[in-house]
């Protein structure tokens, strides 16, 4: 297996640390130290106050950095729980196993499989565990179609001309506001308006790379990526990615000596399907590498709002200083899912991907940006941002939970820092494509582990979607999916035994 240590850090600024992170540090340690046990209910947020002579608040932030790290769950109206687990069969994440770098692919197949996976995923009586998209029942629909409504009583001829290049100019004033309450100045006259992220990424690729040319990206990856290197006649070569650091940068580094490459893909911030956040010092790292070979990196940040815990993640763009890195990001997956809208920052690349946006589709739709933009300008998106990060990460811990206690002895799963998909990993004689046919037989679907990669190296994973408000159909659904994957465990370990005796 490839080394994949940790890069040498950036060392940081001595700080003092903050009373809740004294206090999360103090109660995992008694969690380590067998003080609370596994599934046993720690003191409560007040009994906690009182004990430690600290406010609501700060022992409000201790728990949630606690959740946020997997030491603890909360559960509506009960309390704070510590997270089950079994020692010996469910690892942390870091112990998920990181594949090898792979050798170019000429093809990158994996659109069949992905059309049917979705198309299953449709079904009105399917638990859509294997579903890329977040659950829009968290989203304030209503909200935002009053206003589109709104915009076009207000002005029929205005409302319904969509918008040229580079989309509607106060939907652009908003999105550069945002970055600036997050901490990231954006320029605004470097925003180009899309059709989701999904046309800013494609758009993006098509302005650095031309067919044949291979493209570095993240294995596993999420399978957008590659739909975009195949539909332009690229190849893909896949980089160890660590389930909690990101992408090898020791391995690219060797990639990059050895191979030409066009441009590099990645998802710094709560990617799909691990759920990492890549570290300052790594994006840093990253950014410098790709620099010094002058190699574009097309940055798909879609996540960046949906983090856990107090901090927001910083971007790859915020570090560029060449120019070279093609940001893109969308509401899709934070705010709206019907309405397609995203966005690329394109760097030194913006006059091409806005003439590329012209050639290729002409305009975006008009009324969903001027509702998006009226929403942004007048409601409170930061506060249905933190129900919605609360709820993405009271989700992760029950899932997680579940599939401890009802998937065979030597699954794991990742640990997501953000996001809503959580990547298990199942015993290595569990084929995950026989897992998605027998699940669909029973109205449950799931993302099996080859679609996130040009080679079959993916075969016993599964992704799994966990937006969806926690239900009892949903823990029976998963439940399910443990007793199928036992069976094909046993169908395996039989014909195993079988051929030995021949």
């Amino acid at each position: 297996m490839l080394n994949t240590r940790r890069a040498e850090p950036i060392k940081p600024h001595v700080k003092v640390a903050k009373l809740y992170e004294k206090l999360a540090r103090q109660i995992e340690d008694q969690v380590r130290s067998g003080v609370f046990l596994p599934g046993e209910r720690i003191p409560s947020v007040r009994q906690t106050s009182q004990q430690h002579q600290l406010s609501i608040k700060t022992v409000l932030h201790a728990y949630l950095l606690l959740e946020s790290k997997g030491v603890i769950l909360s559960r509506p109206k009960s309390g704070y729980f510590v997270q089950s687990g079994r020692a010996s069969s469910a690892p942390a994440a870091s112990e998920l196993r990181a594949s090898q770098p792979l050798a170019v692919s000429a093809h990158v197949d994996v659109s069949r499989l992905v059309l049917s996976t979705l198309r299953s995923i449709r079904s009105d009586d399917a638990i859509p565990l294997g579903s890329p998209y977040p659950d829009p029942s968290l989203f304030p629909v209503q909200k935002i179609n009053a206003y589109g409504y709104a915009v076009a009583r207000r002005n029929p001829s205005r409302g319904t001309t969509d918008e040229l290049p580079p989309g509607n100019p106060e939907l652009i004033r908003q999105i550069a506001r945002r970055y600036l309450e997050n901490g990231q100045p954006a320029d605004p006259n470097e925003i180009i308006v899309t059709i989701g992220a999904t046309e800013a990424i494609n758009l993006c690729l098509q302005a650095v790379a031309k067919p044949g040319d291979t493209i570095a990206v993240e294995s596993p990856t999420f399978y957008a990526m590659l739909h975009a290197i195949e539909r332009m006649g690229m190849r893909a070569i896949e980089v160890v990615t660590h389930p909690q650091e990101g992408m090898d940068l020791d391995a690219l580094e060797r990639i990059l000596a050895r191979e030409r490459i066009a441009a590099c893909m990645v998802m710094p911030n709560f990617q799909n399907p691990l759920g990492f956040r890549m570290s300052d010092a790594n994006k840093q790292r990253l950014v410098d590498l790709l620099a010094r070979h002058d190699v574009p990196i097309i940055e798909n940040d879609v996540y960046h709002e949906l983090y856990f815990g107090d901090t927001h993640p910083g971007s790859l763009k915020a570090l560029d200083k060449k120019g070279l890195v093609l940001h893109c990001s969308s509401f899709s997956k934070s705010l709206s899912t019907g309405h397609r809208i995203g966005w690329a920052m394109p760097g030194r690349y913006r006059d091409q991907v806005e003439k590329l946006k012209f050639l290729n589709t002409l305009t975006t739709s008009s009324i969903p940006q001027q509702a998006l933009a009226e929403y942004l300008k007048n409601d409170r998106y930061e506060h249905h941002l933190r129900r919605l990060r609360k709820a993405y990460q009271q989700n992760a811990n029950l899932m997680r939970t579940t599939i401890e206690r009802h998937f065979p002895t030597g699954t794991r799963t990742s640990r997501p820092m953000g996001g809503y998909v959580l990547w298990v990993e199942l015993p290595s004689q569990v084929d995950s494509l026989k897992l998605y046919e027998l699940a669909l037989e029973r109205h449950i679907t799931v993302a099996p582990g080859y679609i996130f990669s040009a080679s079959n190296v993916y075969g016993n994973f599964i992704r799994l979607n966990y937006s969806y408000t926690w239900s009892p159909e949903i823990e029976k659904a998963l439940a399910t999916l443990g007793k199928l994957a036992a069976s094909l465990m046993r169908e395996a370990q039989r014909r195993a035994e079988t051929a030995e005796i021949r």
